[in-house]
C-alpha cells in the first residue's frame, strides 16, 4: 500500500493533433467525431477534461507521415494511419483559451529544432496560459523525419541523447537569462527592466552555440513542466537529468514499479528530489454502465484494427521496413542492431516474445502497435475500473495514467462522466484544482 494515504493520482490525457487516436483504428469508430481540422474539437476536449480535473493533456507529435513500411506513404494515406499531424502551438493555444486550470503539453524534438526557439516558444506560451504549458522532449525516431528537415539519415540513439542533453542545457540557460523581477515598467524614471538582472548564456557546445539573451521574461513556471519518456538505458539517464513526468509503457505494474524506483533512484543520485519525478504509464480505458454493456464496447474497439496499422507503425517506430520480410521470418541480430527508432521498445518486444531474434509477428503481438493491447486496458463498470487503476496506483507501481483514447471524443467523456467521479468518492482524486500554475497542481517546485 501507498506509504502516504493523502496521495492523490494524477490524471492526463494523451491527444493526437490527427485524424486518429493512439489507437489508429479510432477514426473508423462510429462515435468518433471527424473534427480533427477544427480547433472547436480541441477546445471541446479540453473543456472536458477540465470539468473532470485532469492535471493536463499533452499532445503527441511526429515530423514526418509513417512511410518506412515498403518505402511509401500509401497504405498509411489509405488506411488512415496517423497521417494528418498538424502543428500544435494553435491547438493547445486554443485549449488554453477554452481553460483556466487544465495544463496544455506539446511535443518538440530536440533534433529538429534550435534551443532558441523551443525556448521562445515555450516561454510565450506559458506567459500567455499563466503558467499552464509542460514540453513532451523527444529526440524524433527515423530516416523520413530526417529527410523533410535536410538530413540524409537520422542520428543513432545514443548519439540522439547526447544532442538532447547540450540542448536542453541550453534551453534551461535561456530559461534562466532573465531574472524573476528584472521588468520594472517604471513610467516614472524610463526604466523598463533591470540590464544588471538580464544575462547572455554564451553557450558553446558539441552542437549548441548560442549567444542569448532570451528575448521572452522569466515566465510563470520559470521553466515548463518537462514530460519525458526514456525507458532505454541511455534514455533512463536522460529522464533522470531532465525528466518531471515520465510517460512510459509497461503492460504489468510489476514492470512499471521497477522503473519509477529505478527512476526516483537514478534522479536521487543525480541530485534531485525523487518526488520530482512522477511515473504515469499509458492505459486505454472501455467503461460501460455494466460490465456486458462494457464488453460489447470491448469487442467492438477491437474489431476496428488491421495489420496494416501494425505494420505501418512498426516500421515507423523502428525506422525500419517490415515490409521485407515474411511474418514468420525471425529477425536476425544484424537486423535488430539496425533499428534507430526507439530503443527501449525494442527491448520490451525481445523480453516478452521470449526470443532474441523476434519474427515481425512477435513484434506485432509483442508491441502491440495498432492495436489496443499496446498499452493495458482497463476494463468494466466505474468501479471495477477504479478498482484496476487504484491497484496500480496504491502499490507505487506509478504515480498516476496517461489517458489514451479507443474514439474521440468519447473516451474522454465516459472517463470523466463515470470513472473520475468514483475515484473521487474513493479519495483517489481530487475534487478541485489547486491555486496556480500547472507546477503547483503537480508539487513540483519552480525552478
Amino acid at each position: 500500500m501507498a506509504s502516504n494515504p493523502d496521495r492523490k493520482m494524477l490524471l492526463v490525457a494523451f491527444l493526437q493533433a490527427s485524424n486518429c487516436s493512439n489507437y489508429t483504428g479510432s477514426w473508423r469508430h462510429p462515435d468518433t467525431v471527424p473534427g480533427f481540422l477544427d480547433l472547436e474539437f480541441y477546445q471541446g476536449i479540453a473543456a472536458t477534461l477540465e470539468r473532470g480535473r485532469f492535471h493536463l493533456a499533452f499532445i503527441d507529435d511526429r515530423l514526418a507521415m509513417p512511410d518506412r513500411f515498403g518505402d511509401s506513404f500509401e497504405e498509411a494515406v489509405e488506411h488512415g494511419v496517423r497521417v494528418v499531424k498538424l502543428d500544435l502551438v494553435p491547438i493547445i493555444t486554443a485549449m488554453g483559451l477554452a481553460t483556466k486550470h487544465l495544463g496544455l503539453g506539446a511535443t518538440y524534438s530536440t533534433t529538429y529544432y534550435p534551443p532558441f526557439h523551443v525556448a521562445r516558444l515555450f516561454a510565450s506560451l506559458d506567459h500567455f496560459t499563466k503558467g499552464r504549458v509542460a514540453w513532451n522532449v523527444v529526440t524524433s525516431l527515423n530516416d523520413s523525419e530526417a529527410q523533410n528537415f535536410g538530413v540524409a539519415e537520422h542520428l543513432e540513439h545514443d548519439d540522439r541523447y547526447d544532442v538532447a542533453d547540450e540542448f536542453m542545457q541550453a534551453t534551461s540557460e535561456l530559461w534562466d537569462s532573465w531574472e524573476d523581477g528584472a521588468v520594472l515598467l517604471d513610467k516614472q524614471t524610463g526604466r523598463f527592466a533591470d540590464p544588471a538582472k538580464v544575462h547572455r548564456i554564451n553557450h558553446s557546445g558539441e552542437s549548441f552555440q548560442v549567444r542569448g539573451p532570451l528575448t521572452v521574461p522569466r515566465s510563470p513556471q520559470g521553466h515548463p513542466v518537462l514530460i519525458q519518456a526514456g525507458q532505454s538505458p541511455r534514455g533512463r539517464e536522460f529522464a533522470a537529468r531532465w525528466g518531471e513526468l515520465l510517460f512510459v509503457i509497461y503492460p504489468t505494474p510489476e514492470g512499471c514499479k521497477a522503473y519509477r524506483d529505478d527512476l526516483r533512484s537514478r534522479a536521487e543520485a543525480a541530485g534531485r528530489d525523487p518526488d520530482s519525478v512522477r511515473v504515469a504509464p499509458a492505459v486505454y480505458v472501455v467503461v460501460g454502465e455494466t460490465e456486458e454493456e462494457a464488453q460489447r464496447k470491448l469487442e467492438h474497439i477491437e474489431s476496428l484494427a488491421n495489420q496494416t496499422d501494425s505494420l505501418t507503425l512498426l516500421s515507423e517506430v523502428f525506422n525500419y521496413d517490415f515490409s521485407q520480410h515474411r511474418v514468420d521470418e525471425p529477425l536476425s541480430d544484424e537486423i535488430l542492431a539496425s533499428m534507430t527508432g526507439l530503443r527501449g521498445f525494442l527491448d520490451r518486444v525481445i523480453g516478452l516474445s521470449g526470443t532474441s531474434n523476434p519474427s515481425v509477428t512477435d513484434f506485432i503481438k509483442a508491441s502491440g502497435r495498432g492495436t489496443l493491447s499496446e498499452f493495458p486496458v482497463f476494463v468494466g463498470t466505474p468501479a471495477q475500473v477504479a478498482d484496476q487503476l487504484g491497484s496500480w496506483f496504491q502499490a507505487e507501481a506509478c504515480d498516476g495514467f496517461v489517458l489514451a483514447a479507443t474514439h474521440m471524443p468519447g473516451a474522454y467523456e465516459d472517463f470523466v462522466n463515470l470513472v473520475v467521479p468514483e475515484l473521487q468518492r474513493r479519495g483517489l482524486f481530487r475534487e478541485e484544482y489547486a491555486n496556480g500554475s500547472l507546477r503547483n497542481n503537480l508539487g513540483f517546485a519552480r525552478p
